[in-house]
């Protein structure tokens, strides 16, 4: 029989022994499992490597609007080329009109007011004008004398066929209908021009153009005289820019010139020399250079305020360009800009010159016509940092 000591060591031996035997299943198990436990790691890893090229941001549209980040054309030219002058924006000759009245009259009836959209040839107020009954009257007596000349002409026509009246009889039937027929167009053309009803009672007041109206000074019940402004109307969507330009840099400037108008907002839109004034204005001393926009007209307005940054071609063939100083960011002790790409933004060093009035020279890395980021491109160099952390960690 075995004594409780030898029992006690014989428990504890085989206690020992399963330890052991566990240990070292665990231990194999772990190296059996090591090889696949690892494996997702290593893809993750990979896909990691390949989520895009190194310092590209993916960007939609959308998005790049709503992070507040505005896009800068490249234009060539240094600080020194470009003139950079105050602007107006004003509508276009064809876009605004001013609608006087065309007779005497009470203005009876308003079929628009201050801000109302309107078409060209629309209806904006109505008349009530003793002038409108003459120039009714003109109207029918003028296509009475045109019936009864027709008739004498067709009278003198049966006579002369029937060889009882002379040739020159018919001639004159035939003149006479004529001067009627004439009299008749002058009058009705008349009546078209004042704008006169059908009834000869009014006078309809139309707008030429399409837009919307900017003045009304037209008042229901007023009577106002021809010539009396009635209507001012304008569109949004036919304006220019007039720009104030000194006599030092009229001579620089030629129809053609590239210029970029920026605007209170800090939106930039391009646009194109058109003429240029031959005299300088008595008072202010300057020619007036008017730009048509080639870009979008978001933010623009007749009446409104800008700056123009013209660049002459003569400076454009220097091959130096210049950007706004917000585009260039530092990333990681290195000057870049952010490129435009068809699917964001791409980083790309550049070595940099003088700045001047809010301007930088880029001295390489860029050229014309390439879109970078200006406003809001901090927004960009935060998204790249985001990037990078998430892809170190």
């Amino acid at each position: 029989m075995i004594d409780f000591n030898s029992r006690r060591t014989l428990l504890a031996t085989i206690a020992v022994s399963v330890l052991v035997a566990g240990g070292g299943g665990l231990l194999i198990g772990r190296t059996l499992l090591a090889p696949e436990a690892a494996a997702p790691a290593e893809e993750e890893h990979e896909e990691e490597e390949g989520h895009g090229d190194e310092g590209q941001i993916a960007m939609e549209p959308a998005r790049i609007t709503a992070a507040g980040v505005q896009l800068s054309q490249v234009t060539a030219g240094g600080l020194g080329a470009e003139i950079i002058t105050q602007a107006t924006v004003t509508a276009s000759p064809d876009g605004q009109a001013n609608i006087a009245a065309r007779a005497d009259g009470a203005v009876v009836r308003l079929f628009k007011r201050l801000g109302d959209p309107v078409t060209a040839g629309e209806s904006l107020a109505l008349l009530e004008s003793r002038d409108a009954a003459s120039i009714a009257s003109d109207r029918a007596t003028a296509s009475a004398k045109v019936v009864a000349a027709r008739q004498a002409y067709q009278r003198e026509r049966r006579l002369f066929e029937a060889k009882i009246t002379a040739r020159q009889d018919l001639e004159a039937a035939a003149a006479e209908l004529a001067i009627a027929e004439a009299e008749e167009r002058r009058a009705a053309s008349a009546g078209a021009a004042a704008g006169v009803t059908s009834n000869g009672r009014y006078i309809t007041v139309t707008s030429p153009v399409s837009g919307r109206i900017t003045a009304a000074p037209a008042v229901l019940g007023s009577f106002v005289t021809a010539g009396t402004e009635l209507f001012r109307v304008a569109n949004p969507a036919r304006i220019e820019i007039h720009a104030a330009l000194p006599s030092a840099d009229v001579k620089r400037v030629s129809p053609g010139d590239t210029a970029v108008i920026e605007t209170p907002t800090g939106d930039t839109v391009r646009a194109v020399v058109r003429s240029v004034t031959p005299g300088l204005d008595a008072e202010s001393r300057s020619a007036t250079v008017v730009l048509s926009l080639t870009g979008g007209l978001d933010g623009l307005a007749p009446g409104q305020s800008v700056r123009a940054r013209i660049t002459p071609r003569v400076a454009a063939a220097t091959g130096e360009v210049a950007v706004p100083d917000e585009a260039v960011q530092s990333v990681e002790g290195r000057e870049v800009v952010f490129v435009r790409t068809a699917n964001g933004f791409q980083v790309r060093p550049v070595t940099t010159g003088s700045r001047s009035g809010g301007r930088i020279v880029i001295l390489s890395g860029l050229k014309p016509g390439e879109t970078i980021a200006g406003k809001g491109a901090f927004m960009l160099k935060a998204e790249l940092g985001k990037g990078s952390a998430e892809h170190g960690h």
